[in-house]
């Protein structure tokens, strides 16, 4: 049985030459865009480019595909690649579940509906929300900090960036969407 980026009915497999090299590319750039980041003085967690490298992960690709690069990009942060056990277990580590939470959905949503602003418009309303909710819970339940300084460390100071990293995101994908048919 094939498993395909869409219906059943299409003929063509996620599982290619080329899905696998950019799958692999974008848990590289994952990797990478862990390392590019504003320390904040005032958090534990820092401006990163994660969260572009991840609505575009959500805008291009299956939610099977997502998948395998959120799973393999966890595994190689297990192994000390682009993080740690320890900042997956620590006050930041909830993003990273968020990011893979967020594509997944940004991917579903992509499937049904065409229009990039519509999908602009889900990446800051609904994708950007989720990763915060996973990166507040799991510094909450980490530091045991009260609600209001865990909204001033862990969503507040970000929102800004954020949401230009999703426009950016999105005219990112829609280049690579008129280059590279599969996409």
């Amino acid at each position: 049985m094939n498993i395909t980026a869409g219906t059943m009915a299409k003929k063509e497999t996620i599982w290619t030459t080329f899905g696998i090299t950019t799958m692999a590319l974008m848990t590289t750039m994952l990797i990478v865009s862990t390392y590019i980041k504003i320390p904040l003085p005032f958090s534990t967690a820092s401006i990163t480019a994660q969260t572009l490298v991840v609505n575009l992960v959500g805008l291009l690709f299956a939610p099977l595909q997502i998948v395998a690069i959120m799973t393999s990009w966890i595994l190689l942060n297990v192994l000390g690649i682009g993080g740690s056990l320890g900042k997956l277990l620590g006050p930041t580590g909830g993003y990273r579940y968020g990011f893979a939470a967020a594509a997944i959905l940004t991917s579903l949503f992509c499937r049904k509906v065409k229009n990039l602003k519509a999908q602009t418009a889900f990446l800051v309303f609904a994708g950007i929300p989720v990763i915060y909710l996973f990166g507040a819970v799991q510094m909450k339940a980490v530091t045991k900090q009260p609600w209001q300084a865990i909204m001033v460390q862990a969503v507040l100071p970000f929102i800004p960036l954020d949401v230009v990293k999703c426009f950016v995101a999105a005219g990112i994908a829609k280049i690579l969407r008129r280059v590279v048919p599969q996409f």
